[in-house]
């Protein structure tokens, strides 16, 4: 007899960024980013939804010594979708935000990427 499990996995549903100050990083994208923060459900993670993939900054996994793993999320692309990406990019740089790579028109839109509190880069471009 064969075993009738679905091999059909559907995502990603959920992203989260493990950060040093959960204050700080909260506060970065609520405030400076502009994400959608919904109520604590956990007390280890803060989660935002704008209606698509959920995301969240979060404590450290028990073990997890951001410092020792060299640069968070090196190789993984990690975008958000902005009604006016040159006016968040604007605002970014005035409040003296990192800018990985300055705005260009790409496949998706004008687009740029930053990098936020923790050192992770991610992009902004135009909602479609």
């Amino acid at each position: 007899m064969t075993n009738s499990i679905s091999t059909t996995t559907s995502g990603p549903d959920f992203v989260s960024f493990q950060v040093r100050d959960l204050a700080t990083s909260a506060a970065f994208y609520a405030d400076t980013i502009g994400l959608n923060r919904l109520p604590a459900a956990n007390p280890a993670a803060v989660v935002f939804s704008s209606g698509g993939t959920a995301f969240a900054v979060r404590e450290p996994f028990p073990g997890m010594d951001l410092d020792a793993v060299g640069q968070l999320g090196a190789g993984i692309g990690v975008w958000f979708g902005s009604a006016d990406p040159a006016g968040l990019h604007a605002r970014l740089v005035e409040r003296g935000v990192p800018i990985a790579q300055e705005p260009f028109e790409g496949p998706f839109g004008l687009q740029f990427s930053l990098r936020d509190p923790d050192g992770y880069i991610v992009t902004i471009h135009t909602a479609g």
